[in-house]
């Protein structure tokens, strides 16, 4: 198993790609701790993985609150003994433009985007230390790496915001033995997307734009976070993996 032994802390692990994530992680060996705010898909997906052999469980976590990121991280270390592996996931999207961006959704997709990304990691960097290392693998996007004209500013600039703040991470803790790596998927199929999707016209021009012609699954991304999390790409640190079907290689 390529997880067995680590314990791994994933925020948004209820739902879309972290709930993908979770089952990955769990069938792998390593004992998970989801920290959602969406406590009863968290629960359910806990009993999903624990029927299946698994060892799970499941916080409540506004990626927003530092109390909240301090008592997550505590309960999973007090449950399973240590912190190996955290996947900041969770996310929100947008598509305004600059000029129809309010103030109050720019502050919210910041928050939640790129503070809960600093949160998260400023909370477990001291637990991994104490283990003796670990990997933090931060879930950006092919739009922290490009613009495009209909996704949310706030969207773009916190998915960039996520890529930097990884490699500054990587520098300051690599001699502590601690990875920090970002991810970057493109257009994948969760509840995130489902709206876009709907859209007729902005489907075909989101296919237009991946030379794949279609949008990703969760599990194509999710294979990429489990490589990070293991030990497989223990010389990685600092680095971005784009899953993206090709969009940002035109």
């Amino acid at each position: 198993m390529r997880l067995e032994g680590k314990v791994a802390f994933i925020s948004g692990g209820a739902r879309g790609m972290g709930a993908v994530e979770s089952r990955m992680f769990a069938s792998e060996g390593a004992k998970v701790a989801i920290g959602d705010v969406l406590e009863e898909e968290g629960h359910r997906l806990v009993e999903e993985i624990v029927q299946a052999g698994g060892q799970a469980m499941c916080l409540a976590l506004d990626v927003t609150s530092p109390t909240q990121w301090r008592e997550a991280i505590a309960a999973t270390t007090s449950r399973f003994g240590k912190l190996d592996v955290l996947v900041n996931n969770a996310g929100v999207g947008g598509f305004t433009k600059v000029e129809d961006t309010t103030e109050a959704e720019w502050d919210r997709v910041m928050a939640i985007n790129a503070k809960g990304v600093f949160l998260g990691t400023q909370v477990a960097i001291p637990e991994m230390r104490r283990a003796g290392g670990g990997s933090i693998i931060n879930i950006s996007s092919q739009l922290g790496l490009v613009g495009v004209d209909n996704s949310s500013p706030q969207y773009q600039a916190s998915k960039g915001a996520v890529r930097l703040f990884t490699k500054a991470t990587a520098i300051q803790y690599a001699s502590d033995g601690i990875r920090a790596n970002s991810v970057h998927p493109g257009p994948i199929i969760t509840p995130m997307t489902e709206a876009g999707r709907a859209d007729q016209d902005r489907y075909a021009l989101t296919l237009s734009r991946i030379p794949l012609g279609r949008y990703g699954r969760p599990e194509e991304v999710a294979y990429g976070v489990l490589f990070l999390a293991s030990d497989e790409s223990s010389f990685m640190t600092g680095s971005e993996l784009v899953i993206d079907g090709g969009w940002t290689a035109q």
